[in-house]
C-alpha cells in the first residue's frame, strides 16, 4: 500500500476520533473566548465540531490523494466519460435497490427498522443545518476514497472482485457502528464497489453515494416521521461519526 494511502487511513481514523479532544476545546473556546452561553455551546459543539473536523479531514485526504495520483504508473484505463455518466446515474438506482432489498431481508430476520445512527445524524442537522454538507457531500466522498479507492482497490490488486468487495464492504458496514444493520451497509458497500469496478472511476461511486445520501436527507427533512416507520428510506453516510 502506498504511504499516502496509509496517511489517508490514519487521517480518517483520527478525524472520527477527534471529538474526544475537539469537543471540550471547542466548548471551552465558545464559552470563555467568544462568551457564548454554556447551554448554547452544549447544543452547538457536536454538530459544529463535526463540520470542522470533516472539512479539515477532507482537505487533507484530497491533498494526499492527489499526491498519490501523481506517482501512479500502472493505473488501469478508466471507462470513457459518457458510459461512466450512465453508470453513475444508474448507480443511484442500484444503491436504492440494494438498500431496499437488504432492508426487506433484515426485516425477515426480525431486525428493527429504525436506524439510531441516522436519527442521531438528523438530530445534528436540526441543531446545525450545515451538517447536511457532511452527511450529503463530505462524508460520502471520504468514504468512497477510504473504503473503495484504498481498501477495495488495494485488495483488488491481489484478490478477486467478490472477495475484495465482500471484505471491504463488511469493513464499511462495521465502520457505521450499527451491527443490527451490518448486512444493509455491507450490501450497499458492495454495490458501490461494483460501480467502481465497472468504471475504474472513483467519481462514479462518489456520485451515486452523494446523490443517494442527499435524496435521503431531503426526504427525512420533509417527512421526519419516516425515521420511525421504515428503514427502506433510511441510510446514514457518516460511518462511525457518533
Amino acid at each position: 500500500m502506498k504511504k499516502e494511502y496509509v496517511y489517508i487511513l490514519v487521517t480518517y481514523i483520527l478525524m472520527l476520533l477527534s471529538g474526544a479532544i475537539g469537543y471540550p476545546v471547542l466548548y471551552y473556546a465558545g464559552v470563555n473566548v467568544f462568551h457564548e452561553p454554556a447551554d448554547s455551546m452544549r447544543t452547538l459543539t457536536p454538530p459544529l465540531w463535526t463540520v470542522i473536523s470533516f472539512i479539515i479531514g477532507l482537505i487533507i485526504v484530497l491533498y494526499l490523494l492527489r499526491k498519490a495520483a501523481k506517482k501512479e504508473t500502472d493505473r488501469a484505463e478508466p471507462l470513457p466519460a459518457a458510459p461512466s455518466a450512465i453508470w453513475a446515474i444508474s448507480g443511484v438506482f442500484l444503491c436504492f435497490f440494494a438498500q431496499t432489498a437488504a432492508a426487506i431481508i433484515e426485516s425477515l430476520f426480525g431486525v428493527p427498522a429504525a436506524s439510531n445512527n441516522t436519527q442521531q445524524i438528523m438530530a445534528l442537522i436540526e441543531r446545525f443545518p450545515l451538517v447536511i454538507l457532511i452527511s450529503s457531500i463530505a462524508g460520502p466522498i471520504l468514504e468512497e476514497i477510504v473504503f473503495r479507492k484504498i481498501i477495495f482497490g488495494t485488495l483488488r490488486r491481489r484478490f478477486s472482485f467478490l472477495l475484495s468487495g465482500i471484505v471491504s464492504s463488511v469493513i464499511f458496514g462495521l465502520a457505521h457502528t450499527e451491527p443490527s444493520h451490518l448486512f444493509l451497509y455491507s450490501l450497499l458497500g458492495l454495490t458501490l464497489a461494483y460501480l467502481y469496478e465497472k468504471t475504474n472511476r472513483i467519481t462514479v461511486s462518489m456520485f451515486a453515494h452523494v446523490s443517494m445520501n442527499t435524496i435521503v436527507v431531503v426526504r427525512l427533512l420533509l417527512h421526519p416521521s419516516v425515521l420511525q416507520t421504515s428503514v427502506h428510506e433510511i441510510y446514514s453516510s457518516i460511518g462511525g461519526l457518533l
